[in-house]
């Protein structure tokens, strides 16, 4: 196994003399963090979960995840934001790239599917259909039960599931991942006697992937969660010294910062590994919603190269110098496929004949970090040695921790997201919903409902 994720300088034109700087800065929000930790009103949960991890919970994630797969041919994750993005990027990260497509006899374990990260009618009917009459089961994510889209989409397939199993089965394919004791959904799981599972209240939901949150989904598309957790822990371990020259999570923190007084605003997490594509957009939300505030914050953003060479690679070459690109390299790949000896050699290729993709793919990858540093776009590297469960942990706490103290440096609240309830507000003035008027404040009301338990309903097949 892999005991580090390293990171590298050489491309990034910054010194370590610069990073030293921030030194005591850094001491200082490491204590500040670690004497928190346990005040549930700070959100700092995730800082000690690998080690602490409830292990009846984890048993219960795992029974729950084997009875999925033994009765379900689709997994439905009602979610939205972090409520479904750190689930799908470690299951497409570590499954057959094209994991949803396989017949279910070569995947072995449910299609998992996702809805409630949007209200399109047109992506609801599409799933529906795709659906058909297969079995499946639903898990549903949401701290409040409040929440428009997932709130949507459960009243939707929860009512489709219950046409198609009637309520007494279809209470047993529903598996909720709400808050320990309040909140609609925990209600309405109560009340209907669903499996629940815990979403700590000291954990913000783009760090919650760690949690009942991400390691259902996971475990039932067959990934290891306790590798997962393991290499999550070690990294937990890891980043416990606060001296900042041992330390790559705190380097990398302050490198964006460093990199941000130099007006290089945007940052690009790149990857020229596919599978990489929703940790991608993972990172984006870990770092857009914790750092993007009080008219601070790096712009987040990422492109999968060498594709993105295509449509992108001129801007990032030669347009605004506001950029910064962090590239994660996978060292080894799982596989790899051998170019061959062409006897016409009319695409030119036989230069590059007995060579493996994965070789002509790091030559890209090295190619563009110089040429993009040479077009004034700094790079910073972060190697990991392959792309495991265990792996996988080791950088999703990387960037956990990391997000914490550059926010931190930042001097801004890395874990609340005031912004995102804006749009919130104006809809449900918009949609008439009760509570809400010209002079509402910008923020959603908690309106309690009682739950009563409701009739079975018919048999006939809705799916």
């Amino acid at each position: 196994m892999v005991q580090n994720v390293k990171l590298s300088l050489k491309y990034s034109t910054i010194e370590e003399k610069e990073i030293m700087g921030y030194a005591e800065k850094v001491a200082q929000i490491h204590d500040e963090l670690h004497e928190k930790s346990n005040d549930p009103k700070e959100f700092l949960g995730w800082l000690n979960l690998p080690k602490d991890y409830d292990k009846e919970e984890l048993e219960k994630i795992k029974k729950a995840a084997q009875k999925i797969r033994s009765d379900s041919e689709i997994l439905l994750v009602i979610g939205i934001g972090g409520s479904y993005l750190g689930a799908r990027a470690v299951i497409e990260a570590l499954t057959n790239t094209f994991y949803n497509y396989l017949p279910q006899e070569q995947r072995k374990t449910p299609q998992i599917l996702y809805v409630g990260n949007n209200l399109n009618p047109d992506y609801v009917n599409d799933l529906i259909n795709l659906i058909g009459n297969r079995d499946l089961s639903i898990n549903v994510i949401s701290k409040s039960g409040t929440t428009t889209e997932p709130a949507i989409a459960f009243r939707i397939f929860r009512e489709l599931l219950e046409n198609k199993y009637g309520l007494k089965e279809a209470q047993k394919r529903i598996y909720v991942t709400t808050d320990a004791k309040k909140g609609a959904l925990k209600q309405i799981a109560d009340t209907e006697n669903y499996t629940t599972f815990v979403i700590p209240d000291d954990v913000g939901g783009r760090y919650s992937v760690l949690t009942a949150v991400g390691l259902l989904p996971i475990a039932t598309a067959g990934i290891n969660i306790d590798e997962l957790l393991e290499g999550a822990k070690f990294a937990q371990g890891k980043y416990l010294d606060k001296n900042l020259k041992y330390n790559d999570c705190y380097k990398y923190a302050v490198m964006r910062n460093i990199l941000y007084k130099q007006d290089k605003n945007i940052e690009i997490l790149v990857s020229y590994e596919p599978k990489l594509h929703y940790m991608i957009e993972w990172w984006k939300q870990l770092f857009g919603e914790s750092e993007g505030k009080d008219g601070k914050g790096i712009y987040p953003t990422g492109a999968e190269f060498t594709t993105d060479l295509h449509s992108l690679g001129q801007y990032i070459q030669e347009g605004r110098r506001n950029l910064f690109e962090t590239v994660l390299y996978i060292q080894e790949t799982m596989s790899d496929i051998t170019i061959r000896q062409d006897e016409d050699n009319l695409d030119e290729l036989n230069y590059i004949a007995g060579k493996g993709l994965s070789y002509v793919n790091k030559k890209a990858m090295q190619g563009t970090i110089e040429a993009h540093l040479e077009g004034g776009v700094p790079n910073i590297v972060l190697s990991i040695e392959k792309l495991d469960a265990y792996n996988l942990g080791h950088l999703i706490y990387f960037f956990e921790l990391a997000c914490a103290v550059s926010g931190k440096i930042l001097e801004v609240n890395p874990f609340n997201q005031p912004g995102v309830e804006k749009y919130k507000t104006n809809m449900f003035k918009l949609l008439g919903k009760p509570g809400y008027t010209a002079e509402s404040k910008n923020e959603e009301k908690t309106v309690t409902t009682k739950t009563t338990k409701r009739k079975p309903k018919s048999q006939k097949n809705m799916l």
